[in-house]
């Protein structure tokens, strides 16, 4: 009989786990829930945040090396496949899904990508006290620097490959034109809108994130990965991680822009827009919203 009792509770705790609802639990007819609930994902986002921030140095470069290595894969097939596609939902529709493949398997490797780390980070860090500013301006730095490194080497061997042909740098030339129309509107106002896209780009981003975390099952996280992915590429938003992937490969095989302009001109007020989107519009809204929740959970892990 104590054997029994034991493993109901055990069956029980493991249901609270996994975000069982009320319902499903007393109906044994009803399946559990197949994603975690908003606290839960907030909380998951503040845990993940301090694991990644107590990794030893090297652990944290290595894994923004990766990450930025799958940002240029990710842009690489993102124009493969939009080449000679003329109808613009459709074009947007294959960039996005294109795009997508390089943040799924930055998700799902736990590889450092900034502006993912902008929402992980800030959720840990609203929650406690303990973090010390140079600390974080450090990992935020290897973030930076190994993302930029990673996908411009894979850039480095895509264009020593040789196996891109000439559609695809066309098609990359006019998305580069895409990607620095804001230079048109002069620099201060350029620089601004750029750094209000960036905001939006990393409210999906960090959204997308969100969807990640919330599912269960390798199928339901690429899935939420996809969907914001899609709407920012398609709303042309300013997403520094994304646009080292486009600029890397533009760096290397034309001379339309300058390496400069790229990081002056794009990157850099779009990391600022980044940040304050994933921070303060998905990291800081949801910590407030279910910041109980989430400090339970810091306390109990």
């Amino acid at each position: 009989m104590a054997e029994e009792n034991t493993h109901n509770n055990n069956q029980k705790e493991h249901n609270h786990n996994f975000g069982t609802s009320i319902e499903s639990r007393s109906n044994p007819d009803r399946p559990n829930r197949q994603f975690y609930i908003p606290s839960q994902i907030v909380s998951e986002f503040a845990q993940k945040g301090r694991d990644h921030l107590d990794q030893p140095f090297r652990s944290q470069f290595l894994l923004a090396l990766t990450a930025g290595s799958f940002m240029t894969f990710g842009a690489v097939f993102s124009i493969l496949l939009s080449i000679g596609i003329d109808a613009k939902g459709l074009y947007y529709l294959l960039s996005g899904l294109g795009f997508a493949t390089g943040y799924a398997m930055v998700f799902i490797s736990g590889s450092v990508l900034l502006t993912e780390i902008n929402v992980l980070l800030p959720t840990y860090v609203f929650n406690t006290q303990v973090i010390t500013q140079r600390t974080i301006l450090k990992f935020w730095l290897s973030a930076y620097i190994g993302n930029i490194i990673g996908a411009l080497f894979v850039a480095l061997i895509i264009q020593l490959s040789g196996s891109l042909s000439d559609p695809f740098y066309i098609e990359l030339s006019k998305l580069l034109d895409k990607k620095m129309k804001f230079l048109d509107h002069g620099s201060v106002l350029g620089w601004f809108q750029i750094l209000v896209s960036g905001i939006m780009a990393n409210w999906l981003i960090g959204m997308a994130a969100f969807l990640t975390t919330a599912a269960r099952d390798i199928t339901g996280k690429i899935i939420g990965t996809t969907l914001p992915v899609i709407l920012f590429v398609a709303g042309n938003f300013q997403h520094s991680a994304a646009n080292m992937g486009y600029f890397s490969m533009g760096t290397i095989a034309t001379n339309k822009y300058s390496w400069y302009e790229f990081l002056f001109m794009n990157i850099i007020p779009a990391s600022i827009g980044n940040i304050i989107g994933g921070a303060l519009l998905v990291s800081l809204l949801f910590s407030y919203a279910y910041k109980d929740d989430i400090k339970s959970a810091i306390d109990q892990s």
